[in-house]
C-alpha cells in the first residue's frame, strides 16, 4: 500500500504552548488509524494541519501527495471532515443542510439532490429529511454531519471526536457506520478520539499522542509485545490458588510470572504452547481447573501502559 498521509517533523505551537511536537507519521491508503490521546494531546491540531486550515511552525505533511499548506483547496476537495461539533444550521431542515453543502462544493441542483438522497438513505434519515435540525438529538445531528462529510465521496475521512456527547447506544450506532464507511472503496480514515472502545472496534493501527508527541504507533498486539514480556492467561480454579499450586505453576517451562487471584491465577506465558504444560502440571497435581484462556492485550491495556510508562521511542 502507498501512504495517503505523511508527516515529517510536523510542529505547531500556540502562544508558546506546543500543540504538535515534531510529528512523524504515515497513514497507509485504505487503513483506519486511530489517533489516541486525552484532551490537549494535539489530535485536533493535527487534523487541522493536515487539511491546510492551520500552517505548521516547522516540518511538513503531504496528503494524497499534496502539501496542505500549498494545495489546501485541492486537499479539502478530496477529503471529508467531521468535527466534534456537528456545525449544522438549525434554521434549515436536514435536506437543506445537505443540499447547501453540496451546492457549495460545486454540484448542480440535480447532482446535489441525487447525492443528498443517497446519503439520507444510507444513514436512515429520509423520514427526517424535511424537519429542521433544531429539534434533532445529538446522535441524529452527528449522523447528519457524517452524511454531509461524504457528499463528495472523499478519498480520506478525518473524524475528530465523532462520538463525543453521545449516549452508549448512539455511540455504537455511529461507530458501526464509521466501520462500514472505512471498508467502502478502500477509504482511508483518520479517527481522532480519546474513546478507546470505538477505536478498538474499527482501527487497524493506533497512534498514541501525549502533549503533541507521538509515544508509539502500531497494531495493539504489536505494541503489547513491546510492553510485556509474557502473554497473560487466566486460569479459573474456583478458589484462591494455594502456595503449593503457585509453586507447581511457577516451575513450568515457559511461565514468565504469575499472580494469585480470588478464584485462580493470572499467568504470564513466554509462548502460547506453555498453556498446555501449565494445565498438564495442574492435572498431574490433582488440581481442578474450571476454565483457562489466553487474553490478548486490549486497546485499553496498551494505551494505559504507554501513558503510565516513560516510553519515548516509537514502535515500528
Amino acid at each position: 500500500m502507498s501512504a495517503a498521509i505523511i508527516t515529517s517533523g510536523l510542529s505547531r505551537s500556540f502562544d508558546g504552548c506546543v500543540a504538535v511536537d515534531s510529528l512523524d507519521l504515515e497513514v497507509q491508503a485504505g487503513e483506519v488509524l486511530a489517533l489516541l490521546g486525552p484532551n490537549g494531546a494535539g489530535k485536533t491540531t493535527t487534523v487541522r494541519l493536515l487539511n491546510g486550515v492551520l500552517t505548521p511552525d516547522s516540518g511538513g505533511a503531504t496528503v494524497l501527495g499534496m502539501d496542505p499548506n500549498v494545495d489546501g483547496d485541492e486537499v479539502r476537495r478530496r477529503t471529508g471532515v467531521l468535527t466534534e461539533a456537528a456545525g449544522l444550521d438549525d434554521r434549515l431542515t436536514a435536506r437543506e443542510n445537505l443540499e447547501f453543502t453540496a451546492r457549495m462544493r460545486g454540484f448542480t441542483v440535480a447532482e446535489a439532490r441525487l447525492r443528498v438522497d443517497t446519503q439520507l438513505d444510507r444513514f436512515g434519515m429520509q423520514s427526517m429529511a424535511e424537519y429542521r435540525t433544531v429539534g434533532f438529538s445529538t446522535g441524529q445531528k452527528k449522523r447528519l454531519a457524517l452524511a454531509r462529510s461524504l457528499l463528495h465521496d472523499p478519498e480520506i475521512l478525518f473524524l475528530d471526536e465523532p462520538t463525543s456527547g453521545l449516549d452508549p447506544a448512539a455511540t455504537r450506532d455511529v461507530t458501526d457506520l464509521i466501520g462500514s464507511l472505512a471498508r467502502e472503496h478502500g477509504r482511508t480514515v483518520l479517527l481522532a478520539t480519546h474513546f478507546l472502545g470505538e477505536a478498538g472496534r474499527i482501527a487497524d493501527r493506533m497512534a498514541v499522542l501525549d502533549h503533541g508527541r507521538l509515544l508509539a504507533i502500531g497494531r495493539p498486539e504489536d505494541l503489547a509485545a513491546e510492553l510485556w514480556d509474557g502473554t497473560p492467561a487466566e486460569i479459573d480454579l474456583g478458589e484462591p490458588a494455594t502456595d503449593a499450586t503457585m509453586s507447581i505453576v511457577g516451575q513450568v517451562e515457559g511461565v514468565a510470572g504469575l499472580e494469585a487471584g480470588a478464584t485462580g491465577l493470572t499467568v504470564a506465558l513466554h509462548d502460547r504452547e506453555a498453556m498446555a504444560r501449565v494445565l498438564a502440571a495442574l492435572a498431574a497435581a490433582g488440581t481442578s481447573v474450571y476454565g483457562a484462556s489466553i487474553r490478548r492485550a486490549s486497546m485499553e491495556d496498551v494505551y494505559f501502559a504507554l501513558e503510565d510508562s516513560s516510553l519515548q521511542r516509537v514502535a515500528p
